[in-house]
């Protein structure tokens, strides 16, 4: 991979820092990924509230590679039985989660270094070329772009992927891990008592004991334990309900959350105007809105790191 001369080199960790009124924030080039989040408490304290390492160079190493931070593609989420069909072919992808493929597979672009194409005071932008079955089972040269910008008290991306010469899936995402009280709260390391609100969240996406989409769009009733739209909760307001364990995936006993809510908003509502999710913290008093223009969005609670951190990201479409 080739890095572009921007004029504005990385630092000694590797990373690509850029700054707002009440905020700063790093980048780096593999998985085209945001490292770092530091923004005020309620008190003025400056906390990092996005999970990632010291330094750049611990990323391709971790043999977990639970994607901090990343834009996992062409294809985030999951294709379920590792398989789908386009114009009446099928095609495989790696079985690399069970017997699904997980962010593309072992070879997905959250597992690449990407170019630097440009930095200015206030954005970064990453790119990336995709050839045909570069990733298994997914056909045809994809391009694709990653702009990061940093304003005042604001972080936003724009995802951008196109097919060259096939029909092939893409579903980007980003891929952040957040912690509000940036593990400095002495009661607890966990996010189980931030505070959630997905008021377009009044469906989820269908899944199966592995975690895979069953292709059912099944309503959410007010009260129950994947209700975040009809009024905020906790993330672990529902620790003792008998759904909990199994709730993000039955056969592995996944607890808690790792779901995709459907984002059924107004369709009149072009311009994204309202948040899609909030999440807040009743320590710092660091509070969170993501708008987006996309149609689902997942939300992790993080069962298999010990609900240490927690990540929502957004999607064009479902897995």
């Amino acid at each position: 991979m080739w890095i572009l001369d921007t004029g504005m080199e990385n630092g000694p960790d590797g990373k690509y820092t850029l700054s707002a009124p009440g905020i700063e924030a790093k980048f780096i080039a593999y998985s085209a990924a945001i490292t770092n989040l530091v923004v005020s408490d309620r008190n003025g304290v400056k906390r990092d509230i996005i999970l990632g390492y010291d330094n750049a160079s611990f990323y391709p190493v971790d043999p977990n590679h639970p994607d901090y931070g990343a834009v996992p593609g062409r294809y985030a989420n999951r294709i379920k039985d590792h398989t789908y069909v386009v114009d009446g072919d099928r095609f495989f992808t790696e079985a690399n989660d069970g017997n699904g493929t997980l962010h593309s597979g072992l070879n997905g672009w959250s597992r690449r270094t990407w170019n630097v194409s440009e930095v200015t005071s206030k954005s970064i932008t990453f790119t990336i070329r995709d050839e045909g079955n570069s990733s298994q089972g997914l056909p045809g040269l994809v391009l694709g772009k990653v702009t990061h910008t940093i304003e005042a008290n604001s972080w936003s991306t724009k995802l951008y992927a196109v097919s060259k010469t096939h029909d092939t899936p893409i579903l980007l995402t980003t891929h952040p891990y957040w912690n509000l009280d940036a593990f400095q709260n002495p009661a607890t390391d966990l996010v189980l008592n931030h505070t959630l609100s997905l008021p377009f969240g009044k469906r989820l996406v269908g899944i199966d004991g592995n975690t895979q989409s069953t292709g059912a769009l099944p309503a959410i009733p007010a009260g129950d334990i994947n209700d975040f739209w009809s009024k905020p909760k906790q993330l672990g307001a529902n620790q003792g309900n008998a759904n909990w364990v199994g709730n993000c995936g039955t056969n592995s006993g996944c607890s808690g959350y790792n779901n995709q809510w459907v984002v059924d908003r107004d369709p009149l509502d072009v311009t994204a105007s309202k948040p899609v999710a909030s999440l807040s913290s009743d320590f710092s008093g660091i509070k969170w809105d993501l708008y987006s223009d996309q149609a689902g969005v997942v939300v992790y609670s993080c069962y298999w790191m010990g609900g240490m951190s927690y990540f929502p990201s957004i999607s064009s479409g479902f897995d």
